[in-house]
């Protein structure tokens, strides 16, 4: 089977191999620390190593805890954004090349660290795949597929802004993982996710990869599913998650897609979307309304209007005006792990449009203890949807639901970061709303 970019380049011609996995040849496999690391904070640079596993590369080659990596590969591990970087790009099978410091004294040891398992799911084939796109990165795509001869319904997984891995790989915990193994292993349908560049086997830096790169990722992935013999093209949706789920409408228009499930989304820009955020973090943290209007004059609109609106660095906006940095709690060129490139792209890109476009079936879910989504927003997307002759469109407000998928008496448990509790609910509702627009039928 042979995918072709979609700039067609001969060079970058993929290989795979048929079976219960299909491997791509370009792609390495990950590679796992096999060990908890707190990552370098508070200004303090290194990692630290709090326990290993017992007989992992790591204990084999004498680290110990309290172990503080300074140096991965000739990386210097200065912050938690590099660390992250560092660890996505960890590769099994091959040296790697650890510094550590333990009681002022310089370890070196190169390690050879063990590949990640890949996923396995009961009743299901899990292709392990990849797609090239036109910025020349090529990046991992996972299909799960239930054993059925006729062309099936499919859901294209669209998640969030963070540099987080699609995978439910063992030893993988939390109320994202537990979505994505319940779409995968309960929706009956095949379901295709892909990593952004830089995570999981990917190539790339997420830290360096803008908006326009992780859009090229779903493209060429969502092209790749379409020509796959056992999916219905005229029946694949996309699920969309955070800031997946305000993309989602531009690919369905694109695409010409089923149908459009959106879950925590957005609709205003991307600054009028943070003004909101700080105004909601002034509330949570006390001050009054006084207090917020001078802040938000003062302080707030000037710092975003500077990287948004003038698309500059945060460092470069604080430089000039150095009294926002006392309220500049972001990196001097980053924001949420990603680069100010990726916001400036977003600002410029008209998705409330995409939104207006739409013509097929449309499922928002939002918690009503979302802080970090607007309710205003869902609304304001019903109302454009209904205006423009839209049919078949619904909002559903999911009682005490934050924005990942946890139940909290109140919007501040929530941002206060108070463990709440998970409910299948909320997946449930997803799975049934898939089920609904592509008629699936077991």
């Amino acid at each position: 089977m042979k995918i072709v970019p979609p700039s067609f380049n001969p060079g970058l011609l993929l290989l795979f191999l048929c079976g219960q996995c299909i491997l791509g040849q370009t792609l390495e496999r990950r590679a796992a620390w096999e060990a908890n690391i707190s990552p370098p904070g508070s200004g303090r640079a290194g990692a630290t190593i709090t326990a290993i596993e017992k007989n992992s590369p790591l204990e084999k080659a004498g680290f110990q805890v309290d172990d503080i990596v300074v140096r991965v590969d000739n990386v210097r591990i200065s912050d938690e954004e590099i660390w992250s970087d560092v660890t996505y790009g960890l590769r099994g099978g091959k040296p790697t090349m650890i510094e550590a410091i333990r009681q002022g004294m310089l370890i070196q040891k190169a390690v050879q660290l063990n590949p990640v398992h890949r996923e396995r799911h009961p009743g299901l084939d899990t292709y392990y795949e990849e797609v090239t796109t036109p910025y020349g990165i090529t990046q991992r795509t996972i299909i799960t597929k239930p054993d059925k001869a006729k062309p099936q319904p499919a859901i294209v997984l669209i998640g969030g802004l963070s540099c987080t891995s699609i995978e439910t790989y063992p030893g993988r915990s939390g109320n994202w993982v537990q979505t994505l193994k319940d779409l995968v292993e309960t929706s009956g349908m095949v379901v295709m996710r892909v990593e952004k560049p830089g995570v999981g086997d990917s190539e790339g830096d997420c830290s360096k990869s803008d908006f326009l790169m992780d859009l090229a990722g779903y493209r060429a992935a969502i092209r790749s599913l379409k020509a796959k013999t056992y999916v219905d093209p005229e029946r694949i949706i996309v699920y969309g998650s955070s800031m997946g789920s305000a993309i989602a409408p531009l690919l369905a228009n694109e695409f010409n897609l089923a149908g459009v499930i959106s879950d925590g989304t957005f609709f205003k820009t991307w600054y009028e979307h943070m003004l909101e955020i700080e105004r909601r973090i002034r509330v949570f943290q006390g001050d009054t309304e006084a207090e917020i209007v001078e802040k938000m004059n003062n302080f707030y609109i000037p710092l975003y209007y500077g990287m948004l609106i003038r698309k500059k660095t945060y460092r470069e906006v604080v430089d000039e005006y150095p009294a926002l940095g006392e309220y500049n709690y972001h990196g001097p060129a980053h924001m949420y792990g990603r680069p100010v490139s990726y916001y400036h792209q977003l600002q410029e890109f008209n998705l409330a449009g995409e939104w207006e476009k739409l013509k097929v079936p449309v499922r928002i879910l939002r918690g009503t203890n979302d802080w970090i989504m607007s309710s205003y927003d869902n609304y304001m997307i019903i109302e454009v949807l209904k205006r423009n002759g839209h049919k078949d469109h619904l909002l559903y407000e999911y009682p005490g639901l934050d924005h990942w998928n946890t139940i909290h008496n109140t919007p501040k448990d929530s941002f206060d970061g108070k463990e709440g509790e998970w409910d299948e609910g909320t997946i449930q509702k997803i799975l049934d709303w898939a089920q609904e627009i592509t008629g699936f039928q077991d």
